[in-house]
C-alpha cells in the first residue's frame, strides 16, 4: 500500500523508460559509518579420498580496536558457515539470524559443483556474512570474529569446544516439549500480531517463490525451442530462392529474441529467484524466533503458576521468577528492535527486486 501511494504521488508526467523508472525508487538513507568490510570470493575445489568440497576465500578489512590486524584472509567451506549460524542462534535465540543457502540450492535448476551453482552459493554466503556485519548486535559476536580471523586449524580447535551431542539433543527435546504445550497464556498482543503477520507472509512468499520458478522454467523451455527454431529458417532459405531473404530475416529476428530471452532469464535467476527464496528461509527463521520467545514466556508463566500453588519455597521461586522476568524482557526488546529492522530491510529488498524485474521486462519487450 505504501509503495502504491508513493507511485501515485509522483508527477503524472514522470517518464516511464527503463533508464528513468529506477531513479524514482532510490533510497536516500543517511550514510552509515562502516568499520567492517567482508568479501567472499575465489571458490576452490578440494578432492579427497572421502569427499569433494568447495572452499571460499573470506577477506575482512576493519578499523575496529578489538581486532589485532586491519586485514584478514581465511578460507572457509560451507560447513564452517553452518557452524557460525548455529553458534549465533545459540547465543542470540531471539534475534533474527540471516539465512544460509541450503545444502543444495535451487535443486533441479543447477547441478552441484557447476560454475552456476558455485557462483550462486558464493553470492549467498557473501550476503550472509555482510548481513551479520551490518547487524548492531551480531557483528560483535565472538564466534563471528573467530570465523573471520582464525586459521583453519584454529577454527577446528575452537569448534571442538562447543556443546556435545547430548547437550544439543537436550535442547531439541526441550524445544519440542515446549512446542506441544499449547498457546502461551500471557503473550503480549504485539507478538501475537507478529505471529499472524508471519503466517500470512510465509504463505504469500512461498506462492511467489513457486510462481517465479514456474516463470523461469517456462522461459527456459521457450528459449530452448527458439534455439532450434532459428537455424531451421536458415537451412530452409538455402532451398527457397524466392523467399530466401525473408527466411533469413526471420532467422535473424528469432536469434535476437533468443538473446533477449537469455538476458531476461539471467535477470530472473540472479535477481528475483535468490531474493524470494532468501525470504522463504527468513519466514521459517522468524517463526522459529517467535517460538523461542514464547518458550521463554511459557517458562515464566509456569513458574508463576507454580508459585501460586506452593506455600513453601516462596523465596526460591521469587528469585527464579525475577530472573525469568528479566530474560523475557531482554528477549522481547531484542526481538522488537530486530523486527522493525528486518521489516524495513525486507521492504527495501522487495521493492528493489520487483523494480529490477520490471526494468528487465521493459528492456526485453523493447528489444
Amino acid at each position: 500500500d505504501t509503495s502504491l501511494a508513493e507511485v501515485n504521488s509522483l508527477s503524472p508526467s514522470m517518464p516511464i523508460s527503463p533508464s528513468s523508472m529506477i531513479n524514482q525508487y532510490k533510497f536516500e538513507d543517511e550514510p552509515e559509518i562502516r568499520d567492517l568490510f567482508i568479501t567472499v570470493d575465489d571458490p576452490e575445489s578440494h578432492i579427497t579420498a572421502i569427499e569433494t568440497f568447495i572452499t571460499y576465500r573470506v577477506v575482512t578489512k576493519t578499523s575496529r580496536g578489538e581486532f589485532d590486524s586491519s586485514e584478514y584472509e581465511v578460507r572457509r567451506r560451507y560447513q564452517d558457515f553452518l557452524w557460525l549460524k548455529s553458534k549465533l542462534e545459540e547465543a542470540h535465540p531471539t534475534l533474527i539470524i540471516p539465512p544460509l543457502p541450503e545444502k543444495f540450492i535451487m535443486k533441479g535448476m543447477v547441478e552441484r559443483f557447476s560454475d552456476e551453482f558455485i557462483e550462486t552459493r558464493r553470492k549467498a554466503l557473501h550476503k550472509f556474512l555482510n548481513r551479520i556485519a551490518d547487524h548492531p548486535t551480531l557483528t560483535f559476536n565472538e564466534d563471528f570474529k573467530i570465523f573471520l580471523t582464525a586459521q583453519a586449524w584454529e577454527l577446528s580447535s575452537h569448534k571442538k569446544q562447543g556443546p556435545g551431542l547430548l547437550s544439543r539433543m537436550g535442547q531439541t527435546v526441550r524445544a519440542v516439549a515446549s512446542s506441544v504445550r499449547g498457546a502461551v497464556k500471557n503473550r503480549p498482543e504485539m507478538f501475537t500480531e507478529m505471529n499472524d503477520y508471519m503466517e500470512t507472509f510465509s504463505q504469500k512468499i512461498n506462492v511467489l517463490d513457486k510462481i517465479a520458478h514456474r516463470i523461469y522454467k517456462e522461459e527456459r523451455d521457450y528459449f530452448n525451442e527458439m534455439k532450434e527454431y532459428g537455424p531451421i529458417h536458415t537451412l530452409w532459405s538455402a532451398s527457397e530462392e524466392d523467399i530466401a531473404e525473408s527466411l533469413k530475416g526471420v532467422a535473424g529476428c528469432i536469434d535476437k529474441c533468443c538473446k533477449a530471452t537469455e538476458k531476461r532469464m539471467a535477470g530472473l535467476s540472479e535477481n528475483l529467484l535468490p531474493i524470494l527464496h532468501e525470504y522463504v528461509l527468513y519466514s521459517e527463521i522468524l517463526m522459529g524466533v517467535l517460538k523461542r520467545r514464547d518458550q521463554i514466556q511459557g517458562e515464566l508463566d509456569s513458574k508463576v503458576d507454580a508459585l501460586a500453588n506452593k506455600k513453601t519455597e516462596k523465596d526460591l521461586f521469587s528469585e527464579e521468577i525475577g530472573k525469568l522476568e528479566d530474560k523475557v524482557e531482554c528477549a522481547n526488546n531484542a526481538l522488537k528492535a530486530d523486527w522493525d529492522r528486518w521489516k524495513q530491510n525486507m521492504q527495501c529488498d522487495m521493492r528493489s527486486t520487483f523494480t529490477n524485474v520490471a526494468e528487465n521486462n521493459l528492456r526485453y519487450y523493447e528489444e
